[in-house]
Order: C-alpha cells, then sequence, then structure tokens
C-alpha cells in the first residue's frame, strides 16, 4: 500500500512538472505580426522569448491605424480602447495578460479549443477572443529568432507632432515596435484637426486623401509603406538622407516629405 502511495505521490510530482506541447523553436526572441489591419483597426503582434526549449516570456500587443493611436495595451491602459465599458473580465489589457500567463503556465502552443468566435472557456480571465494570439505565437516560434540590435530598451515608442498643420489640417505621428533591440516594425500615420476623418493612413487608402492625381509614387499609404519600410531597414532613421525640402532621394518609391523619419528618431530616443 505504501508503494502504491509513492508512486501516486510521485506521478503527480511528473505529471505537475509537465507542458502539454513542447517548445520545439531554439532559444531566442521571436516576432509575429498580422499582415492587414483588423475591422477595430488593429494588427495583432507576439513577442516570445525561448530559454532551455520553454518560453519564458510573451507579450501579446497591436498596433492600429486609428489617428492617435499608440500601441494596444497602452491604449487601452489609457481607456481608449473601450472594452473595460462592457467586458465582466475587465478591459483588454488586463484579458491579454491572462492569456499570456496561461500559455508561460502550461506552454501549450498547439492549444486549439476555441468556439466559432475564436473565445475559450479555458483561460480563467479571458473572454476576448483568444485564436489569433495562440495563431500568432506559432508563427513567430515557426520563424527567425529577432537578432540582437542597437537599442537598449525594448517596446513601442509612439511619438506625434505637437500641433495640426495650419493648411493641411495634419498632425503626424510614427509608432516603432522594437523587440530585442532590433527595430521591427514602424508605422507613420496623422491625425486630422477635423475629428469626422479618419486617420491619414485610412483617408489615403479609401480614396479621399488626394495625392494619388499628383504623385508619381502613389498614393500617401503607399508611399508611407516605402518609408516605413526604410526606417526599419536602416534601424537608425538617423542615417536616412533628408534633403532641405523635407524629401529624401534615398527612398525609392517615396517623393513626399519624410516626416516620419525626423518622428521615429526621437521616438527611438528613449530605446536608446
Amino acid at each position: 500500500m505504501k508503494k502504491i502511495i509513492i508512486a501516486v505521490l510521485v506521478l503527480g510530482i511528473l505529471l505537475s512538472g509537465m507542458t502539454f506541447a513542447d517548445v520545439k523553436a531554439k532559444d531566442g526572441v521571436y516576432f509575429s505580426q498580422a499582415t492587414e489591419f483588423g475591422k477595430t483597426g488593429w494588427k495583432t503582434q507576439v513577442i516570445v522569448e525561448v530559454k532551455g526549449g520553454k518560453i519564458v516570456k510573451v507579450n501579446w500587443n497591436g498596433v492600429s491605424n486609428l489617428p492617435g493611436a499608440a500601441d494596444k495595451k497602452s491604449w487601452s491602459m489609457a481607456g481608449k480602447y473601450g472594452m473595460e465599458k462592457a467586458a465582466k473580465q475587465g478591459p483588454w489589457h488586463k484579458q491579454a495578460a491572462a492569456a499570456e500567463a496561461w500559455l508561460l503556465k502550461t506552454q501549450d502552443v498547439t492549444f486549439n479549443k476555441f468556439d466559432k468566435d475564436g473565445k475559450t472557456d479555458a483561460i480563467s480571465g479571458a473572454t476576448l477572443a483568444v485564436n489569433e494570439f495562440f495563431t500568432m505565437v506559432n508563427q513567430a516560434l515557426a520563424g527567425t529568432a529577432v537578432p540582437k540590435g542597437i537599442y537598449k530598451t525594448d517596446g513601442w515608442y509612439f511619438v506625434e507632432q505637437p500641433a495640426f498643420d495650419a493648411k493641411t489640417g495634419w498632425k503626424d505621428s510614427v509608432l516603432v515596435t522594437v523587440v530585442n533591440g532590433t527595430v521591427v516594425d514602424a508605422l507613420w500615420n496623422g491625425t486630422n484637426s477635423d475629428a469626422t476623418k479618419k486617420s491619414k493612413l485610412v483617408e489615403a487608402i479609401e480614396g479621399r486623401y488626394g495625392m494619388v492625381a499628383a504623385a508619381k509614387n502613389g498614393e500617401w499609404n503607399v508611399q508611407a509603406a516605402a518609408v516605413d519600410a526604410a526606417i526599419v531597414k536602416a534601424q537608425d532613421p538617423a542615417k536616412i538622407a533628408v534633403k532641405s525640402d523635407g524629401t529624401s532621394d534615398a527612398i525609392s518609391g517615396a517623393s513626399l516629405h519624410v516626416t516620419a523619419v525626423g518622428l521615429a528618431i526621437e521616438a527611438l530616443k528613449a530605446a536608446r
């Protein structure tokens, strides 16, 4: 009888230390991002750090095409996301933290018990849709680890111009994502003094900005994407040569004033 009790205790100890699934990725920091903004204007990002074959850190966040929006967690913490008004489990950032904690505890990257809306009852404290979170985690781990970069502090760095332009009514902003010291994403956008207008990015995509009629390199959103890519490629935006008239010959596909370069330089001061 004593042997059976000991065996049961040993089995219990072993089971308590087991994970639901092996994390096959090598040690490193991994990043993934959705390809498009969702219906609510957000694009999901996930950062996963692996050490010794285990996930030791995970960060679920997002960037937006909404006017003046910082990263999703900061937006939620500031009470601007809106979920806190209706969700019993609390605002978005708290529910995201519950999903992160569950994954760290279980290591179950293969979890797929979602309902038709992407939700699950398995994660206490998270009633939001979590299916994309797990999709992005697996996408991150299937990729290549982010190399160590030049910046000291990871995070989301948001800067916007202090005032609206008197002629155009626009106030530009940049949100830069830094992972493992490396710039992995830059998002140039803008807010208009006319509150009925959407963000500069959305206005351009939906054909209301008007640059396409005169610009050889396409509408504003197309050129802005070229500038975003140039910032990621340069890592240090100060390396991008900007002429006295605010344009840059260093960025192929962008003949507009590259306001984002100066804003990115300012934003990344906090990461150094």
